[in-house]
């Protein structure tokens, strides 16, 4: 896979990135840039292996932990959620099955719609963002929002069904969904580096998260205090690929389990993607992707199975990111439609 290192650095330069550009391939490091500050005010350089975060890339940990428990029996996917949100959550349509969650055709109304009219500095969540340290903790601002349609009629992306994911996890486990994904994905993986460290309280490998191109303003009144089921995970480039490796390898799931997370379901050409089962892939070839925007946040991983190869992006900063992948993806296009 070639990279147009003049193309790169343009896009480096236009917003400008801050954060962390990786190629894997197999057990070598063939690119690595590290970019702008991990803590601007007191300029403090980015390091390649910084954690940083990656938004609703870890949607993807809440769908293997869920699916960690259905290989395990303790749910189905046929299951209808209703068997364990009992009373709550009452607008969620009682058919609305855990698959439907995972594959986003629930139809519930989603708390943070992808297509409302909103920007991503802007204050969305409606409580203090320190109560939210569980996913528990989420229900009053999931509460109150109708079915937009009938289960299983169509894809639409939706963040809330991650939470209620999160939710079922906890219900399930008796864990907090933090120790859940730890437990069922994290630690099978081998991902030491990953994890939701509380925005108040950031260690100091950890990146901030800028809401704009220049300047000091970091995100953390703009999201939970720690991540959740929609998103919110912080990682290294080095865990991405480790990441990747393992899933494919049947460390976090059966690889039954992972082709049926992999197999396409849904077209999603806004995004030039399409949609599979907790993981979206490339909108032609065989390339598995995660992505991540929000308040601090642009991110994307993309792994190539047929040559072990995972090309990453972590962003921290909303926007920077976007001009690096735009690059990279289409030199994995390229790469794919030559066979190399």
């Amino acid at each position: 896979m070639q990279v147009d290192q003049g193309r790169l650095d343009e896009a480096i330069a236009r917003r400008p990135f801050t954060g962390v550009i990786a190629i894997d391939v197999g057990d070598r490091r063939v690119l690595e840039r590290a970019e702008g500050f991990l803590h601007r005010a007191h300029g403090v350089r980015m390091r390649a292996d910084a954690r940083i975060a990656i938004a609703s890339g870890s949607k993807a940990f809440t769908a293997l932990a869920i699916l960690r428990l259905v290989e395990q029996g303790d749910l189905r996917l046929d299951q209808p959620v209703r068997e364990l949100l009992g009373d709550d959550l009452p607008l969620i349509d009682d058919a609305v099955t855990v698959e439907q969650l995972l594959d986003h055709t629930s139809g519930i109304g989603d708390y943070l719609d992808e297509e409302a009219d909103w920007e991503v500095d802007d204050f969305v969540l409606p409580v203090p963002v320190h109560t939210l340290t569980t996913a528990e903790a989420f229900l009053p601002i999931l509460d109150g929002f109708p079915q937009a349609f009938p289960p299983g009629e169509r894809f639409a992306y939706n963040n809330g069904a991650y939470v209620v994911l999160a939710v079922l996890l906890e219900r399930v486990t008796g864990e907090t969904y933090h120790q859940a994904v730890q437990r069922l994905v994290l630690d099978p993986a081998g991902m030491s580096q990953t994890g939701f460290p509380p925005l108040d309280a950031l260690p100091a490998d950890v990146a901030l998260g800028y809401l704009d191109d220049e300047g000091d303003l970091v995100n953390t009144l703009h999201l939970p205090v720690l991540g959740n089921g929609d998103g919110g995970a912080f990682t290294t480039a080095t865990d991405l690929h480790t990441f990747w490796r393992a899933l494919l390898d049947g460390r976090i799931v059966g690889r039954e389990t992972a082709e049926a997370m992999m197999r396409p379901r849904n077209e999603v050409p806004d995004e030039q993607m399409r949609a599979g089962m907790g993981l979206f892939l490339h909108a032609v070839h065989p390339v598995l992707t995660l992505e991540g925007y929000d308040a601090g946040a642009s991110f994307c991983s993309w792994h190539i199975p047929e040559t072990e190869t995972t090309v990453s992006v972590l962003g921290n900063s909303s926007e920077g990111g976007w001009p690096v992948m735009g690059v990279l993806r289409d030199a994995i296009g390229d790469a794919m439609a030559a066979g190399a």
